[in-house]
């Protein structure tokens, strides 16, 4: 027989129980206008940065553009003027912030805890002062709460406020996944950029989102016991697809790091997007079942994450598929045995609007069935061809008769774009192997691209340009020496001073890229423009290096920028712009050449071409 005094800790306990069942489920509780608001306050914030970096770009643009016009067919003399800074606020600004890595030297040098585990790269200084911004702002929308009000409201007003803003946050997330954002142009930001801030913003999601079912479980516990809990989540559709949507984002964010990412990139790609697509389908079905105000927002993701594939889609077809042919791949194994490579040949079926700079994505569905990488693209050729028709098996085989007959053909423009693949692990170790084991160690498939992508960075207002390289980052830099060369040569460029710096293991990687140099070393104009300085970190023996001339130089050891700088710029002509495409170490060995200069009363602008996802 219980006593009166444990019947009433039980009534208590009861109705305390039964007090908190209402902050289990639905709005009760959600401060609503108060999300609404916090949520504007994130979107005005979201667009105050975007307007900032629109200006600071078009006020960019506007300088380029009028410096280019200006110095056209212009002498080294005349072009003085836009060689000098005229105020050192913005150099400032360059060193500090926007070039600026978080600490001292490192930025795009991965962390290393052994040979075979990297944990990532560093952000810049820009760019966690802005990511801090956004985790910050976050936070606080998150714990601005009444908490002079019952512990079950505040905890379910937590509860609606974490997961209101998870789903508001998806939407930057998305946009920011997108090969195809109209973004990337219009504010000139790389899509290497872009996708740091989606593994930021899907970090936020996640801890949001992990919170929000936290809150949740925290009142269910108080209201109904583990077995209670329990019991709702396995009869209750809507707690189902939340938590469907929960661990979709927990298995995410276990095999998103840096190590693993890297390490298993194909496996992690094509789980990432089943997750996503699993995460997108959970919350969808949890906001409609509950009625929630966040369903509207994960519309709108829906219809981008759409959007966004269709667009891939689109462009992969209409580059790709015509009513004659497929697009034709030729795979040539290149000799070398320290470092093994591919020059893959895409002749694709419609004309291809090439820049300097830019990449693709390549699918050959022979190698490996669901894998795209992106590529550099390094040379891009056209040339007219004769469609053939039954018309050609009537002439006789005489050669007069069948010249005659095809230079009556209708003609289409051919386009043929050229990548250098270095042989690593996964699908770039099977294309290789793949085409080494093959007749003459070429290769003939046929395969997809998609793009072109990037290319956003114009090097012709610039009268000094100096590319740096390392291994296979040479494909980003040739073409933009093509591109100078023939500007120069045509007067549309401002451009009169070329450097091309290129570190390699060994001189069989400068085979490479032979054909294309080849063509670039007959140009003309070559000799007053471009000075290649070639850098061979590992020679057999001193007879491989060996310099052709003056302008073409061949040296032992590895690539110092900031000597090479330090040599060029006293002879500068115009404004000066650096880039550089390689391995993190050796970009950061620019960067810090660059920074070293900027200010200094050189103008001098710094690009980097980058692939850290």
């Amino acid at each position: 027989m219980s006593s009166p005094m444990n019947s009433t800790k039980s009534s208590s306990a009861a109705e305390a129980a039964k007090s908190i069942i209402p902050y289990t489920y639905g709005l009760t509780g959600v401060d609503i206008p108060l999300d609404d608001s916090l949520t504007y306050m994130l979107w005005l914030s979201v667009g105050l940065l975007f307007l900032v970096i629109l200006c600071v770009r078009f006020g960019q643009m506007a300088n380029a553009q009028l410096r280019h016009l200006l110095s056209l067919n212009s002498t080294s003399l005349q072009q003085s003027y836009w060689s000098e800074d005229r105020t050192s606020i913005w150099p400032s600004l360059k060193k500090q912030v926007f070039y600026a890595p978080l600490w001292r030297k490192r930025h795009n040098r991965e962390i290393q805890l052994s040979r075979a585990i990297n944990v990532g790269t560093l952000p810049s200084r820009l760019h966690t002062v802005l990511l801090l911004a956004y985790l910050l702002s976050n936070t606080i929308y998150c714990l601005l709460l009444d908490y002079s009000q019952p512990k079950a409201k505040s905890i379910a007003e937590f509860r609606g406020r974490t997961g209101h803003l998870a789903i508001v946050n998806m939407v930057p997330l998305v946009i920011l996944a997108g090969r195809n954002s109209p973004f990337i142009p219009l504010l000139r930001i790389s899509f290497d950029t872009y996708n740091l801030f989606h593994r930021w913003i899907g970090r936020v999601v996640a801890v949001e989102t992990f919170a929000h079912t936290l809150a949740w479980a925290w009142n269910e516990y108080d209201a109904a016991g583990m077995k209670g809990l329990s019991k709702h989540l396995q009869e209750s559709p809507f707690l189902a697809y939340g938590l469907l949507g929960t661990v979709a984002l927990g298995i995410i964010m276990i095999q998103a790091p840096s190590t693993i990412r890297h390490a298993f990139y194909e496996f992690f790609l094509h789980v990432h997007q089943v997750l996503a697509v699993a995460t997108i389908i959970g919350v969808k079905v949890h906001c409609r079942l509950g009625v929630l105000p966040g369903e509207s927002y994960i519309d709108w993701v829906i219809a981008l994450w759409v959007l966004e594939r269709s667009a891939r889609l689109f462009r992969i077809i209409y580059r790709n598929v015509s009513m004659r042919r497929f697009s034709r791949v030729t795979v040539e194994a290149l000799p070398g045995k320290d470092v093994e490579a591919c020059r893959v040949s895409i002749e694709v079926v419609r004309p291809w609007n090439y820049r300097p700079g830019t990449h693709t994505y390549l699918y050959l569905p022979t190698v490996s069935f669901w894998m795209n990488h992106p590529f550099s693209i390094a040379w891009s050729d056209e040339r007219q061809t004769p469609y053939l028709t039954p018309q050609i098996e009537e002439l006789s085989v005489t050669k007069t008769d069948v010249e005659s007959a095809m230079s009556e053909l209708p003609t289409r423009t051919s386009t043929t774009i050229s990548l250098i693949i270095a042989k690593r692990t996964g699908m770039t170790a099977t294309l290789f192997n793949k085409a080494r084991a093959s007749p003459n160690g070429v290769l003939t498939t046929y395969g997809l691209v998609e793009g072109p992508y990037g290319g956003i960075d114009r090097l012709h207002s610039y009268g000094t340009v100096v590319l740096f390289a390392a291994g296979v980052g040479i494909t980003h830099q040739i073409g933009h020496v093509r591109e100078l060369l023939q500007g120069h040569r045509a007067g549309t460029v401002a451009t009169q001073k070329v450097v091309l710096c290129w570190s390699v293991k060994n001189t069989e990687t400068l085979e490479w890229i032979r054909p294309w140099m080849d063509e670039i070393l007959q140009m003309g104009n070559r000799k007053q423009v471009l000075k290649v300085l070639l850098f061979v970190t590992q020679p057999r023996s001193a007879r491989e290096v060996v310099s052709r001339s003056e302008t073409v130089q061949m040296f032992p050891g590895r690539c110092n920028p900031a000597v090479i700088l330090g040599k060029e710029l006293p002879n500068r002509v115009g404004a000066t712009v650096v880039t550089v495409c390689g391995p993190g170490a050796f970009a950061d060995e620019v960067r810090g050449a660059v920074r070293g200069v900027v200010g200094e009363g050189a103008t001098v602008d710094f690009i980097e071409e980058s692939f850290t996802w």
